[in-house]
């Protein structure tokens, strides 16, 4: 504080009023007369004006003078502003008296002498001076003094206020390492938090558990309710959760709609399952949104120090692995982390750039089944089947990539080669004068999930100047349940433009023969386990008979999936199913294998066998 600045000094010194000097004047001086030294005064009288105009103008820079003993012998308007006290208030009171803090006092008062006695001028800087309510200000603070080398020295406070600037500081700060909305930790300082408690844990060989919290469908809370109601809910969790935590818990929220949770000093598992259950019991009581309860349920992945891992970030990315793996498992679901978790994690991984490699590489290709008439064995339609053959190595089965694409969001591509070939491929039988109704292809959950999925299946369309009864389209029943609003009324526009559009393992899934009368579709594909089954089951024959009763009185295409012998094949005859999909016929084939079959090279297996 208080340090001399000779550039402020000279323009406070140019302002500053000061007496006419007296002087032997020379005789041309004199003859000025007393006209001259009015001239004088009206300037000292000016300058002195205007000194305190500008003192008074600067709203932001508060000026004190004071005199060698300290009292107050100026105080402009700013100073009020800054440090509370009027003018008349604060006129000849002692500086320490005024605004130095109790414990700078001694200080300060030691400083003032040293400067006007030794020379020793006191440096500027940032300090925090006492407010009249006691409260601390921070200021920028100067000092200049004037006459210092005679009997009455003058020192000049020039204090600059910072709280706006130390606000937006601290508003900084808080942002960087906290979350706005919860006030929680965010995930940078949470990991430097949680790198302390696990050294404290190695000195004194202590076990911790972490836990990742998944909000399960968050995100159809902030689409149906709104943002608000979401953030409601962030903020009530995180008071829950706080609620439950050990003063030396730690906890933080990572990303929109997870939180991870640290309990140190854990050692047995009923331990660990003991605090589980208290961040389950969260739950357990409803959360209330937009005037009405509503059950939450949260995906939980716990691992273990320093069985699971050594460090902050490894912890987290573990626990977070078991989070993902209980997420598979349904809402509500709880996993703890086991190395084969991620190992699995990274062959998937690895299994995805490979696929993304097929994609760019031709690698990919499209088998057909035939579906063929129950009664008459001729072939109706052709089902199109992925295939993944690596040019070095065994094929990738459909059951294992399709998932790994799903999770990764290559499916979107996979979905569209699947549309672009098999629609090059119809339209090239087509014109060889194949006789072939059509062929269906099957669309999974994420696909249908693409905004533009219908679109871009009628863009194929057109590009090969197809008809709508050329494509058709499979979807399992689950699919067809979680469609929204708008997956369903792409569906109905199709289905009123002549598409076919079958239910894929039909009896497999949660809707029901009840909710076929909601869905647009064309056919059911009984799945192939009532099929396999039927012959010796009467429970699975039972609800055969029953699909295809129910699927013909609503005016519905039936087809058996997994035909593999004669007697499931007569027993699908007898129940009056209308196609019939399998290897007992045909197994799935490559394009050029399809076209010696539709110019009657090729038999069937069936034909063979009657």
């Amino acid at each position: 504080m208080f340090a001399r600045d000779s550039r402020l000094r000279q323009w406070l010194g140019q302002w500053l009023p000061k007496r006419p000097v007296t002087r032997r004047d020379s005789p041309a001086t004199a003859r000025g007369g007393q006209g001259d030294v009015e001239r004088v005064r009206r300037q000292y009288l000016e300058s002195e004006q205007r000194f305190r105009a500008l003192l008074e103008s600067l709203p932001k820079v508060a000026v004190q003078g004071y005199d060698r003993d300290r009292r107050v012998i100026y105080w402009n308007e700013a100073s009020t502003r800054l440090y509370g006290y009027a003018p008349d208030e604060a006129q000849g009171e002692l500086l320490e008296d005024l605004i130095i803090p109790d414990v700078m006092r001694d200080g300060v008062i030691a400083a003032h002498r040293a400067w006007i006695h030794e020379g020793v001028e006191i440096p500027a800087g940032e300090l925090e001076l006492k407010h009249q309510s006691g409260e601390l200000v921070p200021v920028f603070s100067h000092h200049v003094m004037l006459n210092e080398h005679t009997d009455e020295p003058l020192m000049f406070c020039v204090d600059v206020d910072l709280s706006d600037q130390k606000r937006a500081h601290r508003d900084l700060e808080f942002a960087t390492r906290f979350d706005r909305l919860t006030h929680l930790p965010n995930r940078q300082t949470f990991e430097a938090n949680l790198d302390e408690v696990l050294d404290g844990c190695r000195r004194r060989g202590l076990g911790l558990a972490l836990l990742y919290l998944d909000i399960d469908r968050f995100v159809e809370i902030n689409d149906a309710l709104g943002y608000e109601e979401g953030d409601r809910l962030l903020i009530e969790l995180s008071r829950r959760l706080s609620e439950q935590l050990r003063a030396t818990d730690l906890m933080s929220r990572v990303s929109s709609d997870e939180f991870v949770l640290a309990f140190p000093g854990l050692h047995r598992e009923d331990d660990v399952m003991r605090v589980l259950h208290k961040v389950q019991e969260v739950f357990r009581r409803p959360f209330g949104l937009e005037g009405h309860k509503r059950g939450i349920t949260a995906s939980l992945g716990v691992c273990l120090f320093p069985d699971n891992g050594t460090g902050a970030r490894e912890l987290i990315r573990n626990a977070d692995v078991a989070k993902n793996r209980a997420k598979l498992e349904g809402r509500g679901g709880l996993q703890f982390f086991h190395q084969h978790l991620h190992d699995e994690l990274v062959r998937q991984h690895r299994l995805a750039e490979s696929l993304e490699h097929a994609l760019d590489n031709d690698e990919l290709s499209l088998h057909y089944q035939p579906q063929v008439s129950a009664v008459s064995g001729q072939i109706e339609n052709l089902e199109a089947l992925l295939r993944w053959t690596p040019p070095h190595g065994q094929p990738v089965s459909p059951q294992e990539f399709i998932p790994v694409a799903e999770r990764s969001g290559l499916i979107h591509r996979l979905g569209d080669w699947v549309m672009q070939e098999a629609c090059r491929q119809r339209a090239l039988w087509r014109e060889a004068g194949m006789k072939l109704e059509r062929i269906d292809i099957n669309f999974s959950g994420r696909q249908m999930g693409r905004h533009d999925v219908f679109e871009r299946l009628e863009a194929h369309l057109r590009r090969h100047h197809l008809g709508p009864r050329e494509i058709g389209i499979e979807l399992t029943e689950n699919v067809l349940i979680e469609a929204d609003a708008r997956i369903l009324e792409g569906l109905r526009s199709l289905h009123h433009r002549g598409f076919r559009i079958a239910i894929d393992d039909f009896g497999t899934g949660y809707s029901s023969l009840s909710y076929l009368k909601q869905f647009p579709v064309t056919s059911l594909k009984i799945d192939r386990s009532f099929v396999r089954d039927g012959p010796g089951q009467p429970e699975d024959r039972a609800i055969m008979e029953a699909a295809v009763f129910i699927g013909h009185r609503l005016g519905l295409e039936v087809v058996a999936e997994g035909v593999e012998n004669a007697e499931q094949l007569a027993l699908v005859r007898e129940i009056h199913c209308d196609l019939v999909q399998g290897f007992y016929f045909y197994r799935p084939m490559p394009a050029a294998a399809i076209e010696r079959l539709l110019v009657g090279v090729v038999p069937s297996l069936g034909s063979l066998s009657s």
